[in-house]
């Protein structure tokens, strides 16, 4: 992980004087594209200088690669900080805190904090953290911001059941009812009957939820994210220059502009807070949630490749898959992104001009068997993977 520099006398360097540097948390279950939405919110970032602080569950930093791709020409006005191998401002976690520091002692270079949770980890933690003595005089949260997989919430994927359905719909459930907005993804293909479909199933299992803001194309307006100022201690800090549309409840009827659902689309509902007392609950990280990483040096059969990790999600409970594999139509690395048996492989900005004699697959489940998965891989590709 890399970690900024810390000056010496790193507590002498801050100013908690200064106003605090907003802080916003970006969380949301495996696969609801939280990174996608974080690379179209680096890109409209404007003038603002961003630190971004990333937490992937396994043990390859391949969201932290991606957005750097994104910031590449950002000269120096966007910061990313990857952390691997857990779940950041959790107990065991010793790096959260040392960082933020490091970043207070730049005030001046940030304008804006973005952390990005593992889609295993709810953002209590981090909020819990903000709150305390060593942060809270050089950081404020700014807002929580849930991302969900829209399609996947219209089929029921979230629904509380046994083993890992029960253990998925549970921390779906806690991600939404800690965030201030939840954000619709996915949604390019859905008409405004299933979009209000989506917002209700939202408001069910999180009625106070203050904002639904709608991402097409995984992108969302700048202000729509950043400077919300959701948590300021004054009222008068709450100022908003956009038009609140309350959404439609359960009598209500069918909104005829869906363009009305864009932007900040209000509750209705008080303001509620995120106060320590608020949050005592902090999640102990389910030992049945495991990742492993698989490697192959064979080229692999882009088609083959796709339908062996859809097979795989359908004999072992896999949710997420990720990573960059080499494909037989040239050297140049591939993006594989799976969500359950959804699975994509393409080019992306992030390596494009990167070479590989290698793949490497992140699969992330609730007790999967990983030699069942590399032998099921190597079965269906004809390559050896391990």
């Amino acid at each position: 992980m890399s970690l900024p520099s810390s000056p010496p006398n790193l507590q002498l360097n801050l100013q908690p004087n200064l106003q605090p540097i907003p802080v916003t948390i970006v969380t949301g279950f495996l696969g609801a594209g939280k990174t996608t939405l974080l690379r179209s919110l680096v890109q409209r970032r404007q003038a603002r200088r961003l630190a971004l602080l990333i937490n992937e569950f396994g043990e390859a930093t391949i969201d932290g690669d991606l957005v750097r791709a994104t910031s590449g020409d950002a000269g120096g006005q966007v910061r990313i900080h990857d952390f691997s191998h857990g779940l950041i401002a959790y107990g065991d976690d010793e790096h959260f805190v040392p960082t933020m520091l490091a970043l207070a002692a730049r005030r001046a270079q940030v304008d804006h904090v973005l952390i990005e949770t593992s889609g295993l980890a709810l953002p209590t933690a981090v909020m819990e953290s903000l709150q305390t003595p060593a942060l809270a005089a050089h950081f404020i949260l700014d807002a929580t911001l849930a991302v969900v997989d829209t399609p996947l919430l219209l089929d029921n994927r979230f629904r509380r059941g046994s083993g890992a359905d029960g253990a998925v719909a549970d921390m779906f459930e806690r991600q939404l009812e800690y965030a201030d907005v939840v954000v619709l993804n996915k949604i390019d293909d859905l008409n405004e009957d299933l979009l209000l479909d989506a917002e209700h199933r939202v408001r069910a299992c999180a009625p106070n939820v203050r904002f639904l803001e709608l991402a097409y194309k995984a992108q969302l307006d700048i202000r729509l994210a950043l400077g919300l100022r959701l948590h300021q201690p004054t009222l008068q800090a709450h100022q908003h220059t956009y038009t609140h549309v309350r959404m439609p409840g359960a009598e209500a009827s069918v909104l005829s502009d869906q363009g009305r659902l864009n932007g900040h689309a209000h509750s209705g509902l008080g303001a509620h807070s995120h106060g320590v007392a608020t949050h005592r609950h902090f999640h102990e990280q389910d030992p049945g949630w495991l990742s492993f990483t698989l490697r192959s040096q064979s080229p692999q059969p882009a088609d083959k490749l796709r339908q062996a990790i859809a097979e795989a999600a359908r004999s072992e409970p896999i949710l997420r898959t990720k990573g960059f594999v080499r494909t037989l139509e040239g050297k140049r690395p591939q993006l594989v992104q799976g969500v359950r048996t959804r699975v994509t492989i393409n080019t992306d900005a992030a390596n494009e001009n990167a070479e590989t004699d290698k793949s490497e697959l992140v699969f992330i489940g609730y007790h999967p068997s990983r030699s069942k998965v590399a032998a099921l891989l190597s079965e269906l590709t004809g390559t050896h993977w391990k």
